[in-house]
């Protein structure tokens, strides 16, 4: 089986994935839609989930089958997709409080139900306990997007979730662990365009940061060397005693040290200087 081709899809960013969380939160099925924000379910997967493969405790999530329509059998749990679409991963603080929620919630539907409920171990469930098909659950998502937000697929929560993670830094086998895929190469070419556009953003930081700054009061950053130059050259033309660094250093030793008497001419040069024919340099006792 080759690699798929890359699709265009439309996404909530995050802002609109926020608004979609706070629009559906008194809805029935509020856990559902957050888990699949969340952890990037696929529907049937979603919709095959049992409580025996919950551990709220423990915080995991097993999935194991996916519920489809057949033309023959009708609506049963069949193996996933594909061998590695069977995963456990850890669930995140908020969606097991909203299955802890939903657990009570279909606690007292199956009382109100009496006899009527349908236990078939599922955690998504019309209001008698019977599974929820995949064509119920989309036109229930779409009506609650009429009055909100813009209509996307139920598939993009999916999508949105592995580009969330994505701007976030999650490294791809990551991402792919969470989604199911079966190698790799699936999520980089899926997401291929996601990738592109962090990269982008990549580079143009790594330009800022190469980038010279710019000061208030100094030069434009695209000539900085030339300017610290004639910076230079307009304080040595200010102070020409600088100009010559050896003429300043040898300034600087002749004002530190005391004064020599210079050295006699003519024939008596070279030679020490008679008693008492020249200034005593020592210090006399007072």
């Amino acid at each position: 089986m080759g690699t798929p081709r890359p699709r265009r899809f439309e996404f909530p960013i995050a802002n609109k994935a926020r608004q979609f969380l706070a629009a559906t939160s008194g809805c029935r099925l509020h856990a559902l839609f957050e888990l699949a924000l969340h952890t990037g379910f696929r529907k049937g997967e979603l919709l095959g989930l049992r409580w025996e493969n919950l551990d709220l405790t423990g915080g995991t999530a097993s999935i194991r089958r996916t519920l489809q329509r057949t033309n023959t059998g009708g609506l049963v749990a069949l193996p996933t997709k594909t061998q590695s679409s069977e995963r456990r991963i850890a669930l995140p603080t908020p969606c097991l409080r909203s299955l802890a929620r939903h657990r009570d919630q279909q606690r007292r539907e199956r009382e109100t139900a009496g006899e009527s409920w349908q236990d078939r171990g599922y955690v998504f469930t019309r209001p008698n306990g019977a599974p929820i098909e995949g064509a119920t659950l989309t036109r229930h998502f779409t009506a609650l997007l009429r009055a909100t937000l813009r209509r996307i697929r139920f598939h993009d929560l999916r999508h949105s979730a592995a580009t969330l993670l994505l701007e976030q830094g999650i490294e791809l086998v990551v991402i792919k662990e969470l989604l199911g895929h079966a190698h790799i190469g699936v999520t980089a070419t899926v997401y291929a365009h996601v990738r592109l556009r962090l990269q982008r953003q990549a580079i143009d930081t790594l330009g800022d940061a190469l980038r010279a700054p710019k000061s208030p009061n100094g030069p434009p950053s695209a000539e900085p060397v030339r300017w610290r130059c004639r910076q230079r050259c307009r304080q040595d033309a200010e102070r020409p005693h600088r100009t010559n660094f050896r003429w300043g250093l040898s300034a600087l030793i002749r004002k530190s040290l005391p004064a020599i008497p210079s050295r006699p001419d003519g024939p008596a040069a070279g030679r020490a200087p008679a008693p008492g024919n020249h200034q005593d340099l020592r210090i006399q006792p007072g």
